[in-house]
């Protein structure tokens, strides 16, 4: 497989994962990981660290961070892919309504790592400082 088939393939994964999530569909996103997949969040909220598996990721990570935002006031919003071999870099933003009663408005960028058809690895970053003084108040 040469690099630009590599880069393609890797993209068309987080690409349909993306949709996924803009879409809602938390359910099916267990799909496109693999079983050792870890996510890092970076910064010192309370849910900064490394995450493992499926299960710690869809199970306990997204569901703590969900539940401190306004379920129906969420809005995603995919911005693009840019992609190098197995790496891709995904940008988006998150909106909603902070169950603090302010207003949450996250730009935020992810490294994915994609091998097999499989997401393996993600390094997110956004505003932490933002996210602390909305979500984690």
């Amino acid at each position: 497989m040469t690099t630009e088939d590599l880069t393609a393939a890797s993209k068309a994964v987080v690409l349909a994962y993306m949709n996924t999530l803009t879409a809602g569909d938390l359910t099916a996103l267990r799909g496109f990981f693999a079983p050792d997949v870890t996510w890092r969040l970076a910064g010192d909220l309370p849910l900064s660290r490394t995450w493992t598996g499926p299960d710690e990721i869809l199970d306990e990570f997204i569901p703590s961070m969900l539940s401190r935002l306004v379920p129906e006031s969420m809005e995603f919003e995919f911005e693009g892919l840019i992609g190098d071999g197995d790496q891709v870099l995904a940008e988006w933003n998150t909106r909603g309504l902070a169950k603090s009663g302010a207003r949450y408005d996250q730009h935020c960028m992810a490294v994915f790592t994609v091998r097999d058809g499989r997401i393996t690895a993600v390094r997110e970053y956004f505003d932490t400082l933002h996210a602390k003084n909305v979500v984690f108040v």
